[in-house]
């Protein structure tokens, strides 16, 4: 059992910066790609942003090219999401995930692991 925990949300105005957290506890993997996904009320689950084992890899949505970065900490078991000039199509409940292989999966049905969300509310 892999448990995800998630911090950073909140609201922000648009333009502004926030960084999401993630930090893995419990049974560890030898190698794992981690992501983070979104979801907007009414609308899918959808990938933001990947990174592979051990962190060279990096995947973006096109929408978060430039402006969101992604990262890893493998000592801390943590993956993090800048998220720099946020705009209100980026709120969201945003979610961490976990894949038991190396690579950076861009499909929901790839992770096995996942947080509990945390929200991000970007006002006009």
């Amino acid at each position: 059992q892999v448990q995800l925990v998630e911090s950073g949300g909140g609201l922000v105005q648009a333009g502004g910066s926030l960084r999401l957290s993630c930090a893995a506890s419990g049974r560890t993997f030898s190698t794992y790609a981690m992501g983070w996904f979104r979801q907007a009320p009414g609308k899918d689950r959808e990938i933001v942003a990947a990174i592979d084992w051990p962190g060279d890899l990096t995947y973006y949505q096109d929408s978060v090219k430039g402006r969101f970065t992604i990262s890893r900490d493998n000592a801390k078991n943590a993956v993090y999401l800048q998220m720099n000039s946020l705009n209100p199509e980026d709120t969201a409940t945003y979610y961490c995930a976990v894949k038991r292989d190396s690579r950076p999966g861009t499909s929901r049905n790839e992770y096995n692991y996942w947080g509990q969300g945390t929200q991000v509310t970007v006002s006009s």
